[in-house]
């Protein structure tokens, strides 16, 4: 809490004083320690990649570069941005639908492995590499049966989706890349493993682990009917948070433990296990805070409408969830604070509501209704002034976020 009082003390400090407040809070710290302690507890023939597409701030990168193993792009753009903030990390890259240009520059750049998505991307890959005269390192993301695993809120695949290549051509990706053409006696691609990714938003261990035992053994099973010795097996990530009850948080620890056990009996010891994780990451280490504008009765229900919104903070609207909050009172900071809060959003405070134990909906300004972060939730006490801080913030935010619509201006950020 302090941290946070010190941050928005730290950031009203900064602005126009006749401003209310919106911002991103960044607790890098909290990120360094959590990610430190996620690689600490892998077992030794695993790795961690951070999935840029949850939070691809400079100084979010930064951070973990000492830390996680590389980086994953999912676009042309990602892996520029990448490239440019961290051009030692080791990148790979993945998604459906890359243009050409895209997939040129993935190879220019020499990234650790591309992730082919279907038979046409495949034979581009080829194409550009002979047009270049150069090799490069492939995974085929497959799209398997689920085979009795429950699935969860978002499922990748085991159905029909747009990831990934059915088993069913599985067999002509094999003979693609046997007839392709050589450079110097070497295959221009070289097929260095598979990728799976099957579910997302994933909370139980077990479920997991189940997960992980499908991935290795119908890894082991095409490296049998193939004749292949594969070094990598990309089992994606997907790991999730529970917005609904932020202190039931997936057990890394107990599924680092549980993964070793499962890599000792199916013998997978002798292959890189690569998990690509971005939301279970980062989210925990950012924070939105709103402050509050007005508060109004409508048709039975309070409202409180702070500075900010769905187009800064889409997640709530994304995940269709209340999103965990608290309020920090204009009485958690400085009398003087208190005092310039109030002449700064209310001209006349004693006609403004002032809510306590009371069930209020927390939105922000935008003209739909559907501008919602959280619904009737029990509040103890808040005011005009007051401020609203989102937790679990750090992931699929900001950058999700309808960000131009009516033209608000931005939010600050602030990286502790």
């Amino acid at each position: 809490m302090d941290k946070i009082i010190n941050a928005i003390s730290t950031l009203t400090s900064q602005q126009d004083p006749h401003a209310p407040l919106c911002a991103y809070i960044y607790d890098l710290e909290q990120l360094k320690s959590h990610a430190n302690a996620m690689v600490k507890a892998l077992p030794s023939n695993c790795e961690l990649y951070y999935a840029a597409k949850a939070n691809p701030e400079a100084e979010v990168l930064a951070a973990l570069a000492p830390i996680v193993h590389g980086f994953e792009a999912a676009s042309g753009g990602e892996l520029n941005w990448l490239h440019q903030c961290q051009p030692q990390m080791p990148l790979i890259f993945g998604g459906p639908g890359k243009l050409i240009s895209e997939l040129s520059q993935a190879i220019d750049l020499k990234v650790d492995a591309i992730h082919v998505e279907s038979l046409t991307e495949l034979r581009r890959i080829i194409a550009l590499c002979l047009q270049k005269q150069c090799h490069c390192r492939i995974l085929l993301r497959m799209n398997i049966a689920l085979e009795g695993i429950a699935e969860t809120r978002l499922t990748m695949g085991g159905k029909p989706t747009p990831f990934g290549i059915d088993v069913s051509e599985l067999d002509a990706a094999m003979d693609l890349l046997r007839d392709q053409p050589k450079l110097s006696g070497i295959p221009l691609v070289e097929l260095v493993g598979f990728h799976f990714h099957l579910m997302s938003h994933q909370l139980d261990v077990e479920r997991h682990l189940a997960l992980m035992a499908l991935y290795f053994s119908t890894f082991k099973t095409w490296c049998h009917q193939y004749g292949l010795r594969l070094p990598l097996l990309n089992v994606g990530g997907g790991i999730g948070i529970n917005y609904a009850d932020p202190q039931q948080v997936f057990d890394w620890s107990s599924f680092c433990v549980g993964l070793a056990h499962l890599i000792a009996e199916l013998n997978m010891e002798d292959v890189k296990i690569r998990f690509e994780c971005g939301r279970f990451v980062s989210a925990a280490m950012g924070y939105y805070v709103m402050q509050v504008l007005d508060i109004k009765h409508n048709h039975g229900q309070w409202f409180a409408i702070g500075h900010g919104g769905t187009h800064h903070f889409r997640t709530p609207a994304a995940q269709d969830h209340n999103h965990p909050f608290f309020v920090l009172n204009q009485d958690g900071l400085s009398a003087h604070k208190r005092q310039r809060v109030d002449t700064e959003l209310a001209l006349d405070a004693s006609i403004t509501p002032v809510l306590s134990n009371q069930l209020v909906t927390l939105v922000g300004q935008l003209c739909t209704p559907k501008d919602v972060l959280a619904k009737q939730q029990y509040v103890k006490s808040l005011a005009v002034g007051d401020y609203l801080v989102f937790t679990h913030a750090g992931a699929y935010a900001w950058n999700i976020s309808h960000q131009h619509f009516l033209m608000h201006a931005a939010p600050r950020r602030l990286f502790m």
